[in-house]
């Protein structure tokens, strides 16, 4: 039942960042590219990384885990809505930036992804 709450709870903090930046970023941004989505893919991939780092190092408990990934960041990060802008990008007829959506949350998120969890581990090494 914890768990249950944790990533409830998790879940729902994580979605009011996501919608909060993506609001932010529509009114910051213009043209058709989905800056939010991007934004919301790449910081959440970079703080994966960094949580996955201070877990490995038994310096996170499985509660903690399950609040932070499953619910926060499983939440705020959100492939659903990459695909479909990214679809939207194609029936408009707008390949490049298409493209340019798929490589960017992908090639950016798995070098955020692997970043956060080398200054992750740096910090832990810090701490210990």
């Amino acid at each position: 039942m914890l768990k249950i709450a944790l990533v409830m709870g998790g879940g729902a903090l994580g979605s009011l960042f996501r919608y909060l930046i993506s609001e932010f970023s529509s009114k910051s941004f213009t043209g058709s590219f989905p800056y939010g989505t991007l934004i919301v893919n790449l910081t959440g991939s970079f703080f994966i990384g960094l949580c996955w780092a201070f877990f490995l190092q038994g310096q996170m408990s499985t509660n903690v885990k399950t609040f932070l990934f499953i619910g926060i960041l499983g939440g705020f990060t959100t492939f659903s809505s990459f695909s479909a802008e990214t679809m939207h990008l194609f029936r408009d007829n707008e390949i490049k930036m298409g493209l340019l959506n798929i490589l960017a949350n992908n090639i950016f998120g798995l070098l955020l992804v692997f970043g956060g969890f080398y200054i992750g581990k740096q910090i832990v090494s810090l701490i210990n």
